[in-house]
């Protein structure tokens, strides 16, 4: 498993918030089934931008054009897990966040359980074509 500096982590990101593990999201190996981690990158990525970056979906949309997760360690129903977010790179009308799930294990040790690379693209709400991302949106996630 690779080494990850938690309190390095912590400083790279400002921006967190907290997982909540459902008894559903736990499979026949009593670990979070793979395909949840989606749902808690997804959860995590529209609290940073509405909460961060002031993003209105009901303005400009996001839709998500790739996404990369590393799987560095299972996560178990009694975990306290939460999320780091940051923006990355910012481009035109794409936008790179960089994301790690996190947390404490039921011994209080604690783990890096999954990282993840999102690229959104900002898009017209009506025809969903790929839009410029707007400078008020912009000059915020360039200064998180």
């Amino acid at each position: 498993m690779r080494n990850f500096d938690i309190p390095q982590l912590r400083a790279d990101f400002s921006f967190s918030t907290p997982i909540q593990l459902r008894f559903s999201d736990i499979d026949g190996y009593l670990h979070v089934n793979n395909g949840v981690y989606f749902s808690y990158f997804e959860h995590a990525r529209a609290v940073f931008l509405y909460l961060q970056a002031g993003w209105d979906v009901l303005d400009v949309g996001t839709v998500v054009g790739r996404i990369e997760i590393d799987y560095i360690r299972p996560i178990h129903l009694q975990d306290q897990v939460e999320a780091l977010v940051k923006c990355s790179r910012l481009g035109n009308s794409s936008f790179d966040l960089e994301q790690v799930l996190l947390g404490r294990d039921a011994a209080g040790m604690e783990h890096v359980f999954a990282t993840c690379k999102s690229v959104l693209v900002s898009v017209d709400k009506n025809s969903m074509k790929p839009v410029s991302i707007p400078d008020a949106y912009r000059l915020k996630l360039a200064s998180i």
